[in-house]
């Protein structure tokens, strides 16, 4: 290439039948080995099934142009004389949703393709979703204006024009500009000639919204490889986006997936060759001596820079849309990097009196102590605490939470990436979000025996609690309790742990008691003179006809009376992952 391009990925998402390829068609000049519509079954079915690639390239406008020594501070743009628009046309067909999920992490700018007789459709709002966790910056599309009565046409894309708004109002996406176009007037039948509508000022307004995104050459060079093909006489072609670093001719490149190492023989950039491509780049890189059906889809990384992985630790968030719980243990699709995998989820998060106050983490502290939630906690779904001065419910959740996830089978990709998980499995019919929550990998897990040799290193922790009632009063500083234990417990672990009665007084458990689950309490500080008045009855002797005593006093100790029991609250954590499961005292 004479001159460099400032290449930004667009990413044209929307519902199916929407004419999302029809307008990457409409706008595209060069188009790469993977547009519109290549597969054999896509043109059969009318509907894009993959990822496709075009681009086309205008004049660098002067407001992306480096600014001269005065000008104000911000990343510089290469030297080139041409914007280039790379358009990633995602599916829209919902079983495919995964492809898209593929897609929208290489995206710099976002399309949503509304058509405009139907409005809002499932699809088009999951890929709403998918923007706001993958993107910065929105462009609606309204296509296919041409099916518009003419004399109602301004009047219906002007109602359109404010749904969508009213849509947006909610989003990071808000007061994002709306467009109206006719990508493919007449539909897909029509005739070649018929000119598209809209399209022009669709260009000028990508050119406004168009930033120079952030590229780092540095590091280790990695690249999401959406097709592969072989070239009879040259090689295997793999084309991709560049995620991050660059590669230059004559580099060894790894597909981690496969364990191969290859060098790179020639590259191209939408069929010009070049010696050198940095991240954000579309590329084509050919390698010899490799079966193209090995790798359809997949990551090329830099040799031995990324691992394979059996589990993860995620900060998560979930998606507003999603209806229902996230509950632990349950299974998710979960895609990382460009691979959607079965696993399973265990959530948590800080304990409970850190919730207001604990920090957004980037990195996670192995250090820290977290507490085990059942299922994800959310404004939907509160855990509820009694305010210990006004005794009413108190809805809390924590700031931050995060994931244990547990793969299926092993997982490929960068040590630190954007996770999704959904339950693509449900209704494509129904009316739903299938995407449930979001988060970026904090640690991943190469060893296969990750749960004996890692995961008793994760200081996650039930908080248990157990009642019982005291039965019997020794002395002034002794009691017997009873109903806190089942008869086979081994009582001896729960030694020296403190109890609370109900009566205000804590204790000490200091061994068991006969055979049945009883147990002894030391109080060192002794019993109230109310509690012990509570606990202490005189036994009526009731004398048989042989004047024999019916009760007796046992081992010197008085019952207390049924109807005036006072309770034993035990409360202690157990680890999840401690192998001894061993009780820790909590407060």
């Amino acid at each position: 290439m004479a001159e460099r391009r400032v290449n930004v990925n667009v990413g044209v998402l929307g519902h199916i039948d929407s004419g999302k390829t029809a307008l990457a068609r409409a706008l595209s000049t060069t188009a790469s080995t993977a547009a519109f519509d290549k597969q054999p079954q896509s043109r059969e079915r009318g509907i894009t099934l993959d990822l496709g690639f075009s681009c086309f390239s205008v004049p660098l406008p002067e407001r992306l142009r480096p600014p001269g020594p005065a000008g104000p501070p911000g990343p510089p743009a290469p030297p080139a004389a041409r914007l280039q628009f790379t358009l990633v046309d995602c599916p829209g067909h919902a079983s495919l949703i995964r492809t898209i999920i593929g897609g929208a992490q290489i995206i710099d700018l976002m399309m949503l393709v509304i058509d405009v007789t139907k409005g809002m459709q499932t699809q088009s709002a999951e890929c709403l979703v998918i923007g706001q966790i993958a993107c910065q910056k929105l462009i609606v599309v309204l296509n296919k204006i041409d099916l518009l009565a003419e004399e109602k046409r301004q009047v219906a894309i002007d109602k359109m024009i404010k749904k969508m708004q009213k849509t947006l109002e909610n989003t990071k996406f808000r007061g994002s500009p709306i467009i109206p176009v006719a990508a493919k007037p007449g539909g897909p039948e029509a005739p070649e000639t018929e000119t598209p509508q809209g399209i022009s000022e669709l260009i000028e307004l990508l050119k406004s919204q168009a930033s120079v995104p952030t590229r780092d050459p540095s590091g280790p060079f990695l690249m999401a490889v959406d097709h592969c093909f072989s070239i009879k006489g040259q090689g295997t072609v793999m084309t991709g986006t560049i995620l991050s670093g660059s590669v230059s001719l004559g580099d060894n490149v790894e597909i981690p997936a496969l364990k191969v190492v290859k060098k790179v023989k020639s590259m191209q950039m939408f069929h010009t060759p070049v010696t050198s491509a940095m991240q954000g780049d579309r590329l084509g890189i050919c390698v010899t001596q490799f079966d193209p059906k090995l790798l359809e889809r997949g990551l090329v990384c830099m040799p031995e820079s990324l691992h394979t992985i059996h589990a993860a630790i995620i900060s998560v968030q979930k998606i507003p849309y999603f209806r229902g719980a996230l509950q632990t243990k349950a299974k998710f699709h979960i895609t990382v990097g460009h691979e959607t995998v079965m696993g399973r989820v265990m959530f948590f998060s800080p304990a409970s009196d850190q919730f207001d106050c604990e920090p957004l983490e980037e990195t996670f502290d192995f250090e820290k102590e977290y507490l085990y939630q059942e299922q994800y906690l959310s404004k939907d779904s509160p855990s509820v605490e009694e305010d210990k001065k006004s005794n009413q419910p108190v809805e809390k959740w924590p700031q931050q939470q995060w994931a244990l996830l547990e793969f299926e089978k092993p997982v490929t990709c960068p040590k630190s990436c954007l996770v999704i998980g959904s339950k693509l499995d449900s209704d494509i019919h129904a009316n739903n979000c299938r995407l449930a929550f979001h988060g970026m990998m904090l640690q991943g897990l190469e060893d296969k025996n990750y749960t004996e040799t890692f995961l008793p290193k994760l200081k996650v922790y039930k908080l248990k609690h157990k009642e019982g009632q005291v039965e019997r009063v020794i002395d002034d500083y002794n009691v017997i309790g009873r109903s806190l234990f089942k008869k086979e417990t081994n009582i001896q672990i729960f030694v020296g742990l403190k109890v609370h009665l109900s009566s205000g007084e804590s204790g000490v458990i200091e061994s068991g008691f006969g055979q049945s689950g009883k147990f002894k309490i030391r109080i060192s500080d002794g019993l109230n003179p109310d509690t012990k008045k509570l606990l202490t009855i005189t036994t009526t002797k009731k004398r048989s006809k042989g004047g024999k005593d019916v009760a007796k006093e046992d081992e010197g100790c008085s019952k207390a009376d049924p109807a005036q029991h006072i309770t034993i609250n035990l409360y202690f954590k157990r680890y999840v992952f401690d192998t001894q499961k061993r009780m820790i005292q909590s407060p």
